[in-house]
């Protein structure tokens, strides 16, 4: 039986809180969106991946890193936005699926999560994407309604919020919860 979720959103969390299936979720940690690129490649700028022949991958528009993609390209020009999306070539189900495809010479570029460039050191590299294009992305978790075990799931949720599991958290690339939370 479950007893917490946790997702790369909140989206998610909060939609199960408005069905009442979880208490009312709580933020945990944030991350940045990045173009993770080959260690060779010679992308340098989100430009870069608008020029033609440039084959991106991107999270699939119903996962969390997709959406923050689109919210990253919808920040654009038009006309660079449009070229962006042109040179879409596959749609991922997670941003590890992403990571896997640019580790694997499959893609040129690939919009993911900062963290996810950390976990192939030596095989890929972070061009940054600007503030002004970065989406709010945090982090959130709930106990689950029915939980047997909501005191100790309580404590887990507050241990990823300033716990130990957040300083574990912190040392993966994770930031604390972002603004506004």
């Amino acid at each position: 039986k479950v007893d917490v979720i946790a997702a790369a959103s909140t989206l998610q969390p909060d939609q199960l809180f408005e069905d009442g299936l979880v208490e009312r979720p709580v933020e945990f940690a944030g991350n940045r969106l990045v173009i993770g690129v080959p260690e060779d490649s010679a992308i340098d700028s989100v430009e870069d991946i608008a020029e033609p022949d440039t084959s991106l991958v991107l999270g699939d528009a119903s996962v969390p890193i997709g959406i923050y993609a689109r919210q990253m390209i919808a920040c654009l020009p038009a006309a660079t936005a449009s070229a962006i999306m042109d040179n879409v070539r596959s749609q991922e189900q997670d941003a590890s699926s992403i990571t896997a495809k640019l580790t694997q010479g499959a893609a040129d570029a690939g919009i993911v999560y900062e963290t996810d460039v950390m976990s192939a050191p030596g095989q890929l590299r972070a061009v940054p994407v600007p503030d002004r294009l970065q989406p709010r992305i945090a982090y959130s978790a709930a106990v689950v309604a029915d939980s047997d075990l909501k005191s100790e799931a309580e404590a887990f949720i507050e241990s990823l919020v300033s716990g130990e599991r957040a300083d574990e958290l912190r040392q993966a690339g994770l930031s604390g919860p972002p603004a506004g939370s």
